[in-house]
C-alpha cells in the first residue's frame, strides 16, 4: 500500500510538472489555448480527453513492461 502511495504521488507530482512548463515557458501561447479551450464543444473536449487518457495509459504499460 505504503508503494502505491508513493506511486501515484510521484505521477501526480510530474503531472503538475508537464502541466506547468508551458504556461511558465509561453504563457501568451498558454492563454491562446485556453481560450481556444473554452471555445470548443464539450464533445471536442471530450475526444481530446480521451485521446490523452488513452496515450498515457500506452505510455504507462510500455513502461512497465
Amino acid at each position: 500500500m505504503q508503494e502505491l502511495l508513493h506511486s501515484l504521488l510521484v505521477g501526480f507530482s510530474l503531472l503538475l510538472i508537464a502541466e506547468g512548463v508551458l504556461p511558465f515557458l509561453k504563457p501568451k501561447l498558454w492563454r491562446e489555448m485556453m481560450v481556444r479551450a473554452i471555445a470548443s464543444s464539450d464533445k471536442n473536449l471530450r475526444v481530446l480527453g480521451a485521446v490523452s487518457m488513452f496515450l498515457g495509459l500506452m505510455l504507462l504499460l510500455l513502461a512497465r513492461s
